[in-house]
């Protein structure tokens, strides 16, 4: 029996061994061994179905050997038949041998059934081919069914327009080569008289020739044969009424053998495909398992439409053998035509039975590539959602820092806020895929045991992450009841130092000042109750859990400020009691002496001149003495207070510039963050990609610049360290000069910021700066942030003067003046650079001139020693405009351009004119006839430039930084002229041979030594004024007289460096530098 698919589908092969081994594989083997085509029959089918089967069935090839095997062959022929091949044949193969008609098969039957085969009258029948005879002949034998075929044939042999001689070579070939059981031949003999007569007399002498076991029966007329078959079994020709068309049959039977080919096919290709399917594995990734799944899913729709078209194959075959009784009611079908039509309905059963039982494992193929396909897809969902979780739980692990303000913990709540809000999505993502999880397992999934860990596992990252984020925001939430508590109480400590600075000393004297001053105090000390820490104990139990060491310490340095605040108060109290406590001495009266006339110092309504005694007058002297001492000690312990008050007030006065700094500072920082995250990182956004223009596009460093870096530095590193000095104001200029340094990436970004303006202004109206304002609900557009660190820098010199102002005599006066000047400085470099970038026609490198130390705009005059007479005189009259640029290795001259637009575009431009190389530059530093001139020269005056500086103050700042720079130049040189005569000294050669002399060399020296000698001193005394020194940083430097600066400065070329480096080194330098009147 033949099992069918399990309804449980544990693995592909398993299905595959059970399904297709058993079922097709097997009834394909018995259809090749029934020769049937009825092998699609179900295991179920019941034994009238299976013979009901074999009476209607499609004879193949494999048929012809049963017939062979029942039938009696010739001797002569049997080993060769035995060793013949047995090749399939088809009406396609021989349609050409079966179109001559020498024999066909009408599909009439005879009394009992037996099938009727007719040989026409075929002139040229002895000369058929035998191999084309016998084919024909086991065709033919081969179409009826079994049974039929086992009752035996009835040959129709017509040769009525035949001799004899033909009809006896006729019966003995086919008797010779018939491969069917016969039953009956009917032989219709010649018609002719003489024919007719001698075919009688010859068949009665020869029958024994002809070697048939069955009757051979000569018939005279087509009446005679009508006794033997049924007219309605015969061929028209025949006179019969059969309704038969040799080319119609053998279309037919063309059509329904290719059917049956198709159905085997297609039999065949399933289970090839079933093989593939079950041995395919199952891939690990997305990708291929979405591929595989197309792939199978391709073949599988191409095998249903080959399944298609063969059914529609099989239903215009059936409807071409009943469309007779389709268009006659009364039309009856013949037995083969039955039987045709029974064997195409069955061949359509079965095709339908064999597409119901694919479809049957395909469902379960499917699902099984599906539930794979969605384990791969969980699987890497799983994974990246793992990784995110793991990111955003790291980035949590990070909320650490409990804040050191209010402000700054509101600042980290937001950020958690912010950060929660991120993280949702992911959170959300985790929970649905753990959802998607629990859904594969409700439904069986085959892969259960991998899904249940991992569901688990998202389970619990969710849950720990949610409830870590709520521990942390429950700690900040404590972190800021706490700040809240400590600025509450240094709000109230500074009200209470501002009170006390602000009552004046000269009211509190008397005694109404000093009862009105106890009042403020004590209803100052009076709103202690909701603001002051009571007990430190208690602050330190209730908030165990957050305070770290920086905490604990402030918390200390809090409650510290507020006991040293209330002992003030107390103090001051003491004192204001003592003042309105006080009353006024009263006057003993004495006899007054004629001689003294003593004032009382005390204030009294009159004044009364008494005459004393000699010994009273002793005794209200040492009274008054001591009165006056008293009076003097109050009078100074007065004086004292009040400069105590003053630096109280001072001191209020560097709190609030400190607080100021600090509160602006991380208004600063928050700014900057929001917009790198609201702006900066949107631009990355893949959500937001939309809404950027093409031309906005990988911008972002243009229009932000370095302002990430400018963010980090103050979140990271300046702010921390401001806070540090908090208590200790007047210190934080060391702050400053301590990361001056990193205050130099504010020149990268002022560079930049022209780019920055034009790239806003091209795009100010793009949608996604809209969107990003709208989401961060900024009033202003991001051009106003963009200003921010522009802004922020020329902050700092105000807030540093201010600071020096109130911090005259502390401790940190002389570090915020160096930070102060050290801002300024940046100030002016950040200036420069912004002139410097606008150089335009400049070839080489501006960099490799060094550090610009100077510039500015000068009216310029030109005297060179080349040129034409009249434009060096025209060059002495008309001035030109250029602006200059002084670097270390060299001086620019350009001219200014002014700019039409708008911002950073409406700035200056300057185009490069001509250079000078400072190594060979001399100065003048006085031009006779205006303070406001100096000159520069190069090559020995080959080319002066007459220098007009804006004001004096503008060009003495100028010659000075030129005079550092050739001073510095000096200096390098004679150092490198020291270190070459140092290493030529130690590298000197042997002496000279003897035809060399030294008294000649020496003389020659000392000549050489005296020339030069006379040469410095004809230089009027001014070689110490060569490498003058100047004060070191922090060092007073004396101011020359006038008279000193009225004396001509001495500038140096080329050769007279050279001259005085060989009288100090004994050795020529080859450096060049100028410094001469």
């Amino acid at each position: 029996m033949v099992r069918r698919c399990s309804d449980e589908m544990p693995s592909d092969k398993s299905t595959y061994s059970i399904f297709m081994s058993d079922y097709w594989y097997w009834r394909l083997i018995l259809c090749k061994e029934t020769g049937s085509c009825n092998c699609f029959a179900t295991a179920n089918q019941s034994n009238e179905e299976k013979e009901e089967d074999t009476n209607h069935q499609v004879v193949v090839s494999d048929i012809m050997q049963l017939v062979r095997d029942k039938q009696e062959v010739p001797e002569s022929t049997a080993d060769e038949i035995m060793h013949q091949d047995i090749i399939p044949l088809y009406a396609a193969d021989i349609q050409d041998q079966l179109k001559k008609q020498f024999a066909y098969l009408s599909g009439g039957r005879g009394g009992d059934g037996c099938p009727v085969i007719t040989f026409p009258d075929y002139p040229a029948f002895s000369e058929i081919p035998e191999k084309e005879f016998q084919n024909v002949l086991t065709y033919l034998t081969s179409i009826p069914s079994l049974r039929d075929a086992g009752i035996g044939f009835i040959l129709v042999i017509d040769r009525r327009q035949d001799k004899w001689t033909s009809v006896k070579a006729s019966i003995l070939r086919i008797a010779a080569s018939f491969p069917g059981n016969l039953q009956l031949v009917l032989v219709l003999r010649p018609t002719g008289f003489f024919h007719r007569a001698l075919s009688d007399i010859a068949f009665k002498f020869n029958k024994d020739e002809f070697k048939m076991k069955v009757p051979i029966i000569m018939l005279g007329s087509v009446s005679e044969l009508q006794g033997y078959i049924d007219k309605t079994q015969l061929t028209e020709d025949l006179g019969g009424t059969l309704d038969y068309c040799h080319n119609r049959w053998l279309s037919r039977r063309t059509a329904i053998e290719g059917f049956a080919q198709k159905v085997k096919q297609t039999a065949q290709i399933l289970q090839s495909f079933g093989t593939e399917l079950a041995e395919t594995e199952l891939p690990n990734d997305v990708q291929s398992t979405s591929s595989l799944l197309a792939t199978h899913t391709e073949k599988k729709d191409k095998m249903k439409e080959d399944i298609r078209l063969a059914v529609k194959q099989g239903g215009d075959i059936r409807e071409s053998i009943t469309k007779p009784v389709t268009e006659n009611p009364e039309y009856k079908l013949n037995q083969d035509q039955l039987d045709n039509q029974t064997t195409v309905e069955r061949l359509l059963a079965q095709l339908h039975e064999t597409e119901t039982a694919f479809d049957e494992f395909w469902i379960k193929h499917q699902q099984k590539l599906e539930q794979c396909l969605r384990l791969r897809n969980f699987e890497q969902n799983f994974r990246e959602v793992k990784a995110a979780l793991d990111i955003v739980s790291e980035r949590l692990s990070t909320f650490t820092d409990v804040g050191n303000s209010c402000s700054h913990v509101e600042h980290i709540l937001k950020d958690l806020a912010n950060f929660e809000e991120k993280s949702r999505e992911t959170v959300a993502k985790a929970r649905m895929l753990a959802s998607e999880g629990d859904a594969f397992i409700q439904s069986n999934h085959y892969a259960v045991d991998s899904i249940i860990p991992k569901c688990s596992e998202l389970h619990h990252l969710c849950d720990a992450f949610t409830t870590e984020t709520e521990r942390r925001r429950n700690l900040l939430n404590k972190s800021l009841e706490l700040h809240g508590l400590l600025e509450k109480a240094l709000k109230w400590c500074d009200e209470g130092i501002y009170l006390l600075a602000s009552q004046p000393v000269d009211k509190c004297q008397s005694q109404d000042g000093a009862e009105s001053a106890l009042q403020e105090i004590e209803k100052f000390l009076d709103t202690g109750a909701g603001n002051k820490i009571k007990e430190l104990n208690k602050i330190y139990r209730e908030y165990a859990h957050i305070l770290n060491e920086d905490l604990k310490e402030h918390v200390q340095k809090v409650f510290q400020k507020q006991e040293s605040m209330e002992e003030m108060f107390q103090k001051r109290q003491v004192s204001l009691k003592k003042l309105a406590a006080k009353q006024t001495r009263p006057v003993q009266p004495v006899a007054p002496r004629p001689e003294a006339f003593v004032k009382s110092p005390c204030t009294s309504p009159g004044l009364q001149r008494e005459y004393i005694s000699n010994s009273e007058s002793s005794a209200l002297r040492r009274v008054n003495c001591r009165r006056g001492k008293s009076e003097m000690t109050e009078l100074h312990q007065s004086r004292g207070g009040s400069t105590m008050d003053d630096e109280e007030n001072l001191a209020v006065l560097r709190q609030h510039v400190m607080n100021e700094l600090i509160e602006t500072e991380r208004a600063y920082v928050e700014e900057l963050l929001c917009v790198l995250e609201g702006y900066a990182a949107e631009m990355d956004n893949p959500l937001m990609a939309h809404l950027i223009s093409p031309e906005l596009q990988n911008k972002k460093d243009i229009l932000f610049g370095n302002m990430e870096e400018i963010y980090h530095f103050h979140n990271r590193i300046f702010l921390r360290e401001l806070e540090n000095y908090v208590e200790f104001p007047e210190l934080v200029g060391r702050c400053f000069l301590d990361q001056m340094e990193d205050f130099q990436i504010y020149e990268k970004y002022c560079q930049n910021k022209p780019r920055s303006e034009s790239l806003w202004r091209q795009f100010s109206d793009s949608v996604f700066f809209q969107e990003c304002q709208r989401k961060l609900d900024h009033k202003l557009s991001l051009d106003s942030y963009l200003l921010k660190p522009v802004q922020r820098i020329t902050k700092y010199q105000l807030l540093l003067k201010e600071m020096l102002k109130y911090s005259k005599n502390c401790e940190g006066a002389e570090d915020l003046q160096e930070a102060l000047t050290s801002i300024l400085g940046i100030l002016k470099a950040v200036n420069d650079s912004m002139h410097q970038i606008a150089i335009t026609g400049y070839d080489g490198n501006l960099n490799e001139l060094g550090k610009l130390l100077m510039q500015g705009s000068f009216n310029v005059w030109t005297d060179h020693k080349k040129g034409h007479s009249k434009v060096k005189d025209l060059a002495r009259f008309k001035p030109m405009q250029r602006h200059l640029f002084l670097h270390e290795k060299a001086v620019l001259f350009c001219k200014k351009r002014e700019e039409n637009g708008e911002g950073y575009e409406k700035a200056p431009s300057y185009s490069y004119k001509h250079s000078l190389n400072m190594a060979a530059v001399g100065i003048t530093e006085n031009v006779k006839g205006d303070a406001k001139k100096f000159e520069i020269w190069y090559n020995a005056r080959e080319e002066v430039y007459i220098i007009q500086a804006p004001t004096p103050e503008v060009k003495a700042t100028w010659v000075n930084e030129i005079r550092k720079v050739l001073t510095s130049q000096l200096q390098a040189c004679r150092e490198a002229s020291q270190h070459r005569t140092l290493e030529q000294t130690q590298s000197l050669p042997l002496p000279a041979s003897s035809c060399t002399s030294p008294s000649r060399n020496h003389i020659r020296n000392t000549k050489k030594m005296e020339e030069r000698k006379a040469d410095l001193t004809s230089l009027e005394g001014y070689g110490t004024a060569v490498a003058p020194k100047y004060p070191e940083k922090g060092k007073e430097t004396p101011t020359p007289s006038a008279k000193s600066q009225t004396l001509p400065m001495i500038l140096l070329t080329g050769p007279v460096l050279q001259y005085l480096s060989s009288v100090f080194f004994a050795y020529s330098s080859s450096c060049s530098f100028s410094y001469q009147s």
